[in-house]
């Protein structure tokens, strides 16, 4: 029987550095501390879940430059026990990494591509181990997959419909973009996609339809609407829409599910770099471990409230037995 994940795209640098304040253009902002780590879609959902439970098999793949940064996350996965044999080292190009500004609850990107931009359906296709879940992201970010494909519409749609036909359940997540880009990305993917994980941006710029007001406010009578014409779009079994109130989930069969966040107070807050693949994180334990939707969902909102605590995208990740602790002392059901 298939078990575990394995997670396919972006493998990044993190280059996190925590700020006082966020300057307007041309002034100073102080930087508090500067911290390394592991970062991508990938990446943070294998090293999380590596966390969660160190018996479920994972497995990486992508590409990373012959750099002491390729060293590095190579090394990282090493010492997690994670399957690397699906990496490959680019000798032409560096690693990628992203300069992440980190500070008051929020965090902005200053990214470079490196070899990620080689990263292509060859390089993918012929993979063969026994995962259930074959997880890509982030789409939109990933130059090769990006591009248009005459019978698919784009290569990440290919490959998805590739590794559908061996046998394993896809899981993409996104990197929010321009809405008319983003759209027709997502309209090639999405009917080669099991599982849909995205936030209420880019549910809003998939669907057409608008989840947050113009005061901000989440519009909550919306997200069944959104998530329903996400599975008209050709979702085959889950739509999961996170946002920082919570997240919904709506199943093929009809099943329609919100949990809350877990309550966190902003001076908690150390860094939001990573949650939403904390999110995702959880939710994958949950579907490998066949657990009710609520429940599934609750980890995820479990996991992203300890990713909060912490500066880098996944060094505040926790045990399965934390997560459902933390669930219970905060009254969720079924824990």
């Amino acid at each position: 029987m298939r078990e575990g994940v394995i997670a396919a795209g972006n493998w990044i640098l993190d280059k996190v550095k925590e700020i006082d304040r966020w300057p307007g253009e041309g002034n100073l902002c102080n930087i508090l501390a500067e911290t390394r780590s592991c970062g991508g879609g990938p990446c943070n959902i294998l090293f999380d879940l590596a966390a969660i439970d160190p018996e479920l098999p994972l497995y990486a793949a992508g590409r990373v430059g012959c750099d002491e940064e390729g060293d590095y996350l190579l090394g990282e996965l090493r010492s997690r026990g994670i399957d690397a044999a699906g990496m490959i080292r680019s000798a032409g190009g560096s690693t990628s990494y992203t300069d992440v500004m980190s500070g008051c609850g929020r965090r902005t990107f200053f990214h470079r591509r490196g070899v990620n931009a080689e990263l292509s359906c060859a390089d993918l296709a012929g993979i063969e181990v026994p995962a259930r879940f074959f997880y890509l992201g982030y789409l939109l970010l990933l130059d090769r997959l990006d591009a248009t494909d005459p019978d698919f519409g784009t290569v990440a749609a290919r490959l998805l419909h590739t590794m559908r036909g061996k046998g394993y359940e896809t899981v993409v997540d996104f990197v929010s973009e321009a809405p008319e880009k983003f759209r027709a990305a997502a309209e090639a993917a999405l009917p080669h996609v099991d599982v849909l994980l995205l936030n209420e941006v880019e549910a809003s710029a998939c669907s057409g339809r608008q989840l947050r007001s113009d005061d901000g406010r989440l519009v909550e009578a919306a997200l069944r609407p959104a998530a329903e014409s996400l599975l008209e779009c050709g979702v085959r079994k889950l739509v999961v829409i996170h946002y920082p109130e919570g997240a919904a989930a709506l199943q093929r069969d009809g099943l329609f599910l919100t949990v809350p966040s877990c309550e966190i107070s902003p001076g908690e807050i150390v860094g939001a770099n990573g949650a939403g693949d904390a999110f995702g994180a959880g939710v994958l334990y949950g579907l490998c471990r066949r657990l009710p939707l609520e429940q599934t969902l609750a980890l995820g909102s479990a996991s992203s409230y300890f990713n909060l605590l912490s500066p880098t995208a996944s060094g505040g990740a926790v045990s399965a037995a934390r997560l459902r602790c933390h669930l219970a002392s905060c009254g969720f059901p079924g824990f």
